[in-house]
């Protein structure tokens, strides 16, 4: 033991308090290894301090006859028993983290307070030399009246404990508690706490938690479910509304193809029979966007199968109108024409039927006509760095070939049947009149076009190479060193 340490024994132990505290605050949180590795050494350094000098722990404090050496020297001792419950609770804590993660937090707690209170019993009894038994008891009766005050509070507390041991659910999860939605955001002593989707905050009491329903969305982690609801007219025939929304579902590129997703029938009355769309999506985050995608998808394709939605009249048409007039009326591009004008264009447009897999289109053809989808799925396909790939899902309503139309340029993306496909065909030399007379039509048209270009392009651009990162390190390897 060096001789200013012998000489001066309190001011070195006091001095290795401050240190402790000091080297605790500055070293990061992520180097949580090395700031543990600090505390031991220090603590270590510090009881071979005090027992050098005969401030034993285990003994009540010497200088009996120096007040202040004697205070001075208790009040390290005592301090000797919390620093080593500091540090026990740290060391247990690391421990803890590295098997349960953030979730032991609330036992970690837990099993700190408790071993503070045991240092500070055993304080009391070998410092002060104070009758523990004493304490005890009257800590008992205490803690007995503590307890009936606090017991909804004790009840969260020790649900708290069930809920981080078994592990319903982790931070960051999104779960559903009793009806209430939301991602974990902590877990304390009194209450689970979730951001709901709306951006609130919904705490609730872990006793509450324990006993409620609880959903985990993000179990397991690599798929969410998700379900559409649709009511359709009763006198729609089923295996028709089930082609129809399995058709729909396969218009939907962010649904999981495993597990697969499938309709089933819900409910029937006389207002209306109800289906249900059910699948999966690989993240929490498009959940949203997918369900609103698929109610759209479902609602064209459940029309061009002539399906009311919503026990809506099964067609709100005439009985008299025939496929292709209904296709226009539904139409985003040509919705806008005359009632006369619709009629004979209607005249003029030509059904063709698709084979699953055929080609409708080829990228390269330059296109004398243009296609409007009846019913079906067609894939649209582009080629980056050589290699073919989906780009996109097309469902009833829209149109194909419009490049050819506008300004005889060909195809970027081959157009293939994804699902049998039936498409109505209106010839160049018919519809190039028509656009002409009709700018609300061809501006329509010009900027579907620009729109699909911009598009193409941006999926098949090639991802710029980052230039490589030059220093002393990649100096060293590229001669061997």
């Amino acid at each position: 033991m060096p001789s200013f340490i012998s000489d001066h024994p309190m001011l070195c132990a006091l001095a290795l308090i401050v240190i402790d505290i000091a080297v605790w605050r500055l070293i990061s949180v992520n180097l949580a290894t090395w700031k543990l590795a600090a505390r031991l050494v220090i603590f270590t350094v510090y009881s071979a301090v005090l027992f050098n000098d005969g401030m034993n722990p285990m003994l009540v404090a010497p200088y009996a006859d120096n007040t202040a050496l004697h205070l001075a020297a208790t009040a390290l001792q005592i301090g000797w028993w919390l620093f080593a419950a500091r540090t026990l609770t740290v060391l247990l804590g690391t421990l803890m983290m590295q098997r349960v993660g953030h979730t032991g937090r609330l036992l970690q707690d837990l099993l700190g307070a408790v071993i503070f209170l045991i240092a500070i019993i055993a304080a009391l009894a070998y410092v002060l030399d104070l009758p523990v038994k004493g304490v005890l008891a009257t800590s008992g009766a205490v803690a007995i009246i503590v307890g009936l005050a606090l017991q909804s509070t004790l009840s969260d507390v020790f649900s708290g404990i069930v809920l981080n041991t078994t592990k319903p659910y982790q931070l960051d999860d999104w779960i559903s508690i009793d009806g209430t939605e939301g991602r974990v955001t902590d877990i304390d002593w009194r209450a689970t706490r979730l951001q709901t989707s709306q951006g609130s905050m919904a705490v609730i009491p872990n006793s509450l938690a324990a006993k409620a329903k609880i959903i985990n969305f993000s179990r397991p982690a690599d798929m969410f479910g998700l379900a559409v609801s649709l009511q359709v007219s009763p006198h729609a025939r089923p295996q028709t509304v089930i082609e129809a929304l399995e058709r729909a579902m396969q218009g939907c590129r962010p649904l999981l193809a495993k597990p697969a997703p499938s309709v089933a029938f819900k409910t029937s009355a006389s207002g209306g029979v109800e289906y249900e769309i059910s699948g999966f999506v690989p993240a929490m985050a498009l959940k949203r966007e997918v369900r609103n995608q698929l109610y759209d998808l479902a609602f064209r394709h459940l029309q061009a199968a002539g399906v009311g939605v919503l026990s809506a009249t099964e067609n709100s048409a005439p009985a008299v109108m025939s496929a292709a007039r209904a296709l226009l009326e539904r139409s985003s591009i040509f919705s806008t024409l005359r009632q006369e004008e619709k009629d004979m264009f209607s005249q003029n447009m030509v059904l063709h039927t698709y084979r699953t897999g055929e080609m409708i289109l080829p990228a390269g053809e330059v296109s004398d006509h243009l296609f409007i989808i009846e019913s079906g799925v067609v894939s649209v396909s582009l080629i980056k760095d050589g290699h073919k790939f989906e780009a996109g899902r097309m469902g009833p309503g829209e149109v194909i070939g419009e490049a050819g139309i506008l300004s005889d340029q060909a195809a970027l993306a081959d157009f293939s049947a994804k699902t049998f496909c039936t498409l109505y065909r209106i010839e160049k030399e018919y519809l190039k009149p028509c656009l002409d007379a009709r700018h609300d039509i061809s501006e329509a048209m010009k900027a579907l076009l620009d729109f699909r270009l911009h598009a193409a392009q941006a999926l098949t651009q090639e991802t710029p190479v980052l230039p490589a990162k030059k220093g002393f390190l990649q100096w060293l390897r590229k001669r061997g060193l």
